[in-house]
């Protein structure tokens, strides 16, 4: 298990990491001026770019959604990892090798540069396929797609391609591209016989699987020809890159509409994705050839901020037999969950892909309308194996689905699922089915109470669940310097300690309903001329903090700013020191220093745009704004002494008299260096 990260190498993957180049994989950046560019944010739909990089000042922020933050933050938002996989998954990129605390490890540099060879070697191998798509050899391919609604543009959006008929077409292709045969044994795309190794695809429609950050990691393959003895479907089997059990196919694409609408639909092959996204159903995704578990459900929890404020995970099935054992499957992982889970059955058996095919768009999103809750699922299904006509049939159903009551975790529902149950069994009295509901939840308890009992009782009401795995929602989160038990910003005025990723209060299950919190910062107002002073010298001072001289610094310190927000962030300022202001950790150092709720309105002020375009009349600019600041502190302070002495008898207070008079003259006497700064 890996250990926590050292500071000192967080700092380096920070400070070595360009933002500027690794945003520009996730989105189009144009200049908007000295040091900055902008685009269209990735965090949310707009129509004119609002989202700002500073590459000098790494750090991003979008005056639309306001989210912000570092090069590991955008990572973390952006492939939704948390804190110490960021900042692995950067030191990786750069080649730089990291260190760990209390004689942990991590990824080795040997580990680390296998693993993007083995990354390397499935993209390319994705672009051979995808090429071959278009080659007469891959008709029955093309058509297999276009019998199924998918043109080629489809195709495209899917990465989707084919595998020759032959035995070492792709083989050659990688060895001519420098990958040696051991390097090509650890991808899995190919088998090994008494020859040596071989095409693992052949003959066969290609998908590639690629993981949350949009890396392919593995590929599913579908049969075509009848001379193919393998199975339907075929998969990378395990490797170091593909792990089945954690692998969500179309969570690539899907990873943004599932965070932005709090929706997870889960269904069941790569043309079902395709299908569901193409109706305009884009939050669908797939595991590939295995059930969703544990592992899935740690991805989709991340991605759904599953914190108890709502959500939903729709799992649709076959209504066949295999579908309904495949959805109280997902019945016995949902407790897993906060979001609410729901099960949509096409009662014809017909998958998200044949509605489309045969009824339009409009029966994909009509099946995922028609979605029932699990629990209600789960208890007619189990009812559904009963003669309720018959006396013995309705004993034998309650007997069945009492257990499955029981299991339900939040005691509300428990109830009230126990009162519909009463319902579907005809069964008058109510309170007979919630004594048996109750009998089996002891019999579960006093089961798991045996030593070597199998199995164990889930969390009733009012019961903490079983710790759960750490994980990172939202902007606050997204700071949080997750499994390296860093403070997140502002963490000391909140008297907060973040550490794995949950908050130090420990998480129940549901969260507390809590009055929101009031501003202790009201916006400033940006038509009150002060305010808008002090917000244009505060924005020269975050972004250009290198022009100011040691004599503007002393001026700086002593100003008194007039605005509560930006009283704290000069504060912040001071706090941070002028030695780190030419260092990369300037921006950071002082939102480390001002209240949390204060921490997007420094990124705000440090990624405004300056009325210039040149460096000569930048440095003009700057000056221009420090020296009105400081000449109206100057002007404040004399306007004081001046009143001071009009209230003052010189007779009564000679010596007063002519210390505030010295004031004066030297308050003129700084207001004119000034203007030799």
């Amino acid at each position: 298990m890996a250990g926590l990260i050292k500071r000192e190498d967080i700092d380096e993957v920070r400070t070595r990491t360009d933002l500027k180049e690794v945003v520009d994989a996730y989105v189009t950046l144009k200049s908007a001026g000295i040091g900055s560019f902008k685009g269209l944010c990735p965090f949310h739909d707009e129509r004119s770019p609002s989202f700002h990089v500073r590459p000098q000042m790494g750090y991003f922020h979008c005056f639309g959604c306001q989210e912000s933050g570092d090069v590991i933050s955008f990572i973390q938002k952006m492939d939704h990892i948390p804190f110490s996989e960021a900042v692995e998954k950067l030191a990786g990129r750069i080649g730089y090798e990291l260190h760990y605390e209390d004689g942990g490890t991590g990824p080795r540099r040997e580990e680390v540069g296998r693993r993007q060879r083995l990354l390397d070697a499935h993209k390319i191998a994705g672009e051979f396929f995808r090429a071959q798509l278009l080659t007469p050899a891959a008709a029955a391919g093309r058509a297999f797609l276009a019998e199924r609604g998918f043109e080629r543009s489809a195709a495209d959006r899917f990465g989707v391609g084919f595998a020759p008929q032959g035995w070492d077409s792709l083989l050659k292709h990688l060895s001519g591209k420098g990958f040696t045969q051991e390097e090509l044994k650890l991808t899995g795309m190919f088998s090994e016989g008494q020859r040596g190794i071989y095409d693992r695809f052949r003959g066969r429609l290609i998908w590639p699987i690629r993981d949350i950050a949009g890396d392919t990691v593995g590929f599913g393959a579908r049969k075509l020809f009848d001379d193919d003895q393998g199975p339907k479907y075929l998969n990378t089997p395990e490797t170091t890159l593909y792990k089945k059990s954690q692998v969500l196919y179309g969570i690539d694409l899907a990873k943004k509409n599932i965070a932005s609408k709090r929706q997870l639909v889960v269904v069941e092959g790569y043309t079902d994705v395709m299908a569901c996204h193409l109706a305009g159903v884009d939050t669908a995704v797939a595991t590939c050839g295995t059930a969703f578990g544990a592992d899935h459900i740690k991805v989709a929890r991340r991605l759904l901020s599953d914190d108890g404020t709502g959500g939903e995970v729709v799992f649709t099935f076959d209504g066949d037999a295999a579908g309904q054992k495949a959805a109280l499957k997902a019945f016995d992982e949902d407790q897993r969950f906060i979001a609410q889970t729901y099960v949509a059955v096409e009662p014809t058996g017909a998958d998200p892909c044949e509605l489309r095919q045969r009824r339009g768009d409009e029966a994909v999103h009509s099946l995922i309308r028609s979605r029932r809750p699990l629990f209600e699922f789960a208890i007619r299904s189990t009812l559904a194996k009963f003669d309720l006509s018959t006396v013995e049939g309705r004993v034998s159903g309650l007997r069945a689905s009492a257990p499955v009551v029981a299991g339900i975790r939040d005691g509300s529902t428990r109830i009230g699922y126990s009162q519909e149950l009463a319902g579907w069994l005809g069964i008058a009295d109510p309170n007979e089915v919630l004594r048996a509901v109750k009998g089996a939840e002891k019999r579960a308890h006093a089961g798991a109470a045996r030593p070597g009992a199998p199995g164990s009782p889930r969390p009733v009401a009012g019961q903490a669940p079983a710790p759960r795995a750490p994980y990172d929602a939202g902007p606050a989160a997204s700071q949080r310097q997750a499994g390296n038990g860093a403070p997140s910003r502002g963490a000391h005025a909140q008297g907060q300690y973040a550490h794995g990723g949950q908050p130090a209060a420990g998480r129940t299950g549901v969260a507390p309903a809590e009055e929101p919190a009031q501003p202790r910062f009201p916006r400033p107002d940006p038509r009150d001329p002060q305010a808008r002073m002090e917000r244009e010298a505060l924005e020269v001072v975050l972004q250009h903090p290198g022009l100011l001289t040691a004599g503007n610094w002393q001026h700086f310190a002593a100003t008194e700013f007039q605005v509560s927000a930006y009283q704290a962030i000069h504060a912040g300022i001071a706090a941070a020191g002028e030695s780190l202001a030419a260092s990369s950790q300037w921006l950071e150092a002082v939102r480390a220093n001002v209240p949390g709720e204060l921490g997007n309105l420094v990124a705000e002020l440090a990624m405004s745009p300056l009325p210039t375009k040149a460096d000569e009349s930048l440095e003009r600019y700057c000056r221009a704004m420090l020296r009105r600041l400081f000449e109206g502190q100057i002007t404040k302070l004399k306007q004081e002494r001046l009143g001071a002495l009009q209230r003052m008898d010189p007779a009564v207070d000679p010596e007063g008299y002519q210390l505030l008079q010295r004031e004066l003259m030297e308050l003129e006497m700084a207001r004119r260096s000034l203007r030799g700064d």
